[in-house]
């Protein structure tokens, strides 16, 4: 096809907004990434400082807190992911397996009531809701997958921030094994319930790389909405990622439903190369490396605890 048929398109303002959304997304990480290692380093100087001195070094963070009671009846699968085992979701289906008992007996409700001085146990170990959150950022790799646990021991996400934390943490929402980029890890569960709700609509962007050139038709066929097997789905921006190479797409959408980005180009007959999630809620993977992850900030963690509900959970969109 010739070029031409691109050359309009290539002007467009969605392609422009994006990359500038890219530029100042980088501005604000590299500032606040400056201002971590500064941090870092200072706390690095001051435990050689105590060290020489032969005191005890400066303690970074407060020592988790186990908690054998909780204030009032509390869902158990909410329980679960308050002591850091999995997502409510996840948890769930943990509960639903039978592998979860309360004061020594099966249960298999997730929404079971937890009462104050219940004895929970999960893997024959009694655990606890913890005080110590942990919010990190992982620039996931090809071939690990997004999970805490694999029966085929194949390599897992958690392996890859294995001294970040002694807590017990999860991924938040999921990335195939075969899609890499921006991934949180946590042990808070209300802020992992909240960002994979679809009422709070938290938007993720993709930079794609099919086997061939996304022509025009197809591109104004994404930005339309295309129906799937499992429903409409609508994106929220579209843009070729680099002017030269149009097999290269950035994509901004905000569905949550499994394997969506792969699942859209798929279905106009494209097969996805590569697939890379460049920002999620907001966070990016400016200057964290590939397989290496980063503690989120403070006012990072704020920013995802304010985002907003939409005012309906629309539907239609996911």
């Amino acid at each position: 096809m010739s070029q031409d048929a691109f050359k309009k398109f290539a002007n467009q303002k969605k392609n422009s907004k994006v990359k500038e959304e890219f530029r100042q997304e980088k501005k604000r990480v590299k500032k606040e990434r400056a201002a971590f290692f500064e941090k870092l380093k200072e706390e690095k100087f001051q435990a050689k400082k105590a060290k020489f001195e032969g005191k005890p070094a400066p303690i970074k963070t407060a020592p988790a807190k186990k908690i054998n009671q909780i204030n009032e009846a509390m869902p158990l699968n909410k329980y679960l992911a308050h002591c850091g085992i999995s997502s409510r979701r996840d948890a769930a289906e943990i509960i639903k397996d039978g592998k979860v008992k309360v004061n020594q007996q099966i249960i298999s409700e997730p929404g079971y009531k937890v009462q104050p001085n219940d004895e929970v146990v999960f893997n024959n170990k009694k655990v606890f809701i913890t005080k110590n959150l942990v919010y990190i950022l992982l620039n996931k790799p090809k071939d690990y997958l997004t999970t805490t646990d694999d029966p085929q021991k194949r390599k897992t996400v958690l392996e890859l921030i294995a001294k970040a934390t002694s807590e017990r943490v999860y991924p938040v929402g999921r990335l195939d094994r075969n899609t890499s980029g921006v991934l949180i890890i946590t042990n808070d569960g209300d802020l992992t319930q909240q960002l994979s709700h679809p009422s709070y609509e938290v938007k993720k962007i993709y930079e794609v790389k099919l086997d061939k050139p996304l022509l025009k038709a197809d591109f104004d066929k994404i930005l339309k909405g295309l129906m799937l097997e499992d429903g409409k789905i609508n994106v929220d921006s579209l843009a070729y990622a680099d002017a030269k190479d149009k097999s290269i797409i950035g994509i901004e959408i905000h569905s949550g439903r499994n394997r969506i980005v792969r699942r859209i180009f798929e279905h106009l007959k494209y097969d996805v190369k590569a697939l890379d999630r460049v920002m999620y809620a907001g966070l990016t993977k400016k200057n964290v490396e590939r397989g290496k992850w980063r503690y989120l900030s403070e006012k990072e963690i704020r920013a995802l605890k304010l985002l907003k509900k939409t005012k309906t959970p629309a539907i239609g969109k996911k």
